[in-house]
């Protein structure tokens, strides 16, 4: 026992050293032997480890846990002021894929101001949403349509892709729309929904040629 108490205490304090190296071993072998009493610490790192591949180890970590213990702490962490609090906890229960936590991916996270967080909870939302409700889905995501730079965008065609076909009548709405960057956005996704070998590049600039011409889809 003072053996195992002795381990826990060099991982807890590996997963603040100054080396992401040294943090990065420290999560794995959380991970690998998980034991409630690292869930706390694991949660509040993800909230400030500012290295991309320590924060997925530490999401990996999270996932050997036990859901019942982990996911409501990770909903009480997405109605944090910090962002990537909000950003990795979505992250964490987008891999987790426990349907209880869908009534927290709410409307005001899938438009997040911050990209981050806007794009897992897109990510999340897709793989939590229940059977039956991916078109209200498809009607808030596409909300988000023309946002931001294009890994941004492109995060969003992929989250409106998942959810398949359903999303044909957004989009159709969506090509009409006022706004010329909404438009293209929407015929981009429709591309790629029809088209997955396309480019999202491509089919941005086409898209974008198209709306420019007057026109709302490939097809006229």
């Amino acid at each position: 026992m003072l053996k195992e108490d002795t381990n826990t205490a060099r991982a807890l304090q590996g997963l603040e050293n100054s080396s992401s190296s040294v943090r990065l071993q420290a999560a794995l072998a959380v991970g690998t032997t998980p034991d409630p009493r690292f869930i706390d610490k694991l949660i509040e790192r993800c909230a400030i480890e500012p290295e991309f591949y320590v924060r997925e180890m530490l999401t990996w970590a999270l996932t050997r846990h036990s859901s019942s213990m982990t996911v409501p702490e990770l909903l009480h962490e997405v109605r944090s002021e910090r962002a990537q609090a909000r950003s990795q906890a979505l992250h964490t229960l987008s891999k987790i894929g426990d349907r209880q936590a869908w009534p927290a991916i709410t409307r005001a996270l899938l438009s997040d101001a911050d990209d981050e967080v806007a794009r897992s909870a897109w990510r999340a939302a897709v793989v939590l949403v229940p059977e039956g409700e991916e078109p209200e889905l498809a009607a808030v995501l596409a909300t988000q349509l023309g946002r931001g730079e294009r890994e941004t965008q492109l995060s969003l065609s992929r989250a409106l892709i998942a959810l398949g076909e359903v999303i044909l009548p957004t989009l159709r709405a969506a090509k009409t729309d006022l706004d010329p960057d909404v438009r293209a956005h929407a015929i981009a996704t429709e591309r790629l929904l029809r088209d997955p070998d396309a480019g999202f590049e491509f089919a941005i600039e086409e898209a974008k040629r198209v709306v420019a011409l007057g026109g709302t889809s490939q097809e006229g």
